[in-house]
């Protein structure tokens, strides 16, 4: 109770550095810069240091991840199964896809991913599918504020070619990703809505070229989106 009346009021300077056992000035620097990137707000009056905006807006989107988690992991599973493929699930996270679960079948090479990890959204599956269903300003904004970076020489890093490539993966319902991050490997991805048609989450498969060819690309889309309406009718 202690510790939630403290939260609630904040925590001076001093006391803070005597809890850290901290110098004041190395304290007081830390304390500058998550008050600077919105985790930590000060009282102008009493000078106190409390819990920032951002914080709340982590556990937020942690929650809304666990959630998402509970309600995909069965259909998840069954993907899994049904293609032979590692499956990830990703939301979009500060312009990133970010993976909140990863299922991967016993004996199939393994991916270099995890949960937590980032994914650039333009040579991504997970993420072409996230980007193509935002509005046209936040889509805008994004491709400007990330860039395109070069993973290889598949990467798509021209605005004009991800803006067809965004058309083609809405005319299809799904998106493709084909060694543009890792020479390789291939990914495929499908949006999905909630209940005001909003991409909340998306879901894909990945495997090696090998194991993604091109004659089973069709039959493996459609198991990824029957997936995602799968989660969306969940949530």
């Amino acid at each position: 109770m202690e510790m939630i009346s403290k939260a609630r009021s904040g925590l001076t300077l001093p006391e803070l550095s005597r809890r850290l056992e901290l110098p004041k000035s190395s304290t007081h620097c830390l304390l500058l810069t998550l008050e600077r990137c919105g985790y930590l707000t000060r009282n102008e009056r009493t000078h106190r240091f409390m819990l920032g905006l951002k914080l709340f807006s982590l556990a937020n989107m942690a929650m809304i991840g666990i959630k998402l988690r509970e309600q995909a992991l069965p259909a998840l599973q069954a993907l899994a199964q049904q293609s032979g493929l590692t499956v990830h699930m990703a939301i979009l996270d500060h312009g990133e896809a970010l993976i909140i679960e990863k299922i991967e079948p016993a004996g199939v090479p393994q991916q270099a991913s995890w949960v937590g990890k980032r994914l650039e959204i333009h040579c991504s599956a997970i993420g072409k599918a996230l980007l193509a269903y935002l509005p046209e300003e936040e889509l805008e904004r994004l491709i400007g504020d990330h860039r395109l970076p070069r993973h290889n020489d598949n990467t798509i890093t021209s605005i004009r070619r991800l803006q067809q490539e965004i058309a083609e993966t809405k005319h299809r319902g799904y998106s493709l990703e084909n060694e543009e991050d890792v020479i390789g490997t291939r990914c495929i991805g499908a949006p999905v809505f909630d209940e005001l048609g909003v991409v909340v989450a998306a879901v894909s498969v990945a495997g090696t070229t090998e194991q993604i060819q091109a004659e089973r690309v069709s039959h493996l889309a459609t198991l990824v989106r029957e997936t995602a309406s799968q989660i969306a009718a969940r949530i």
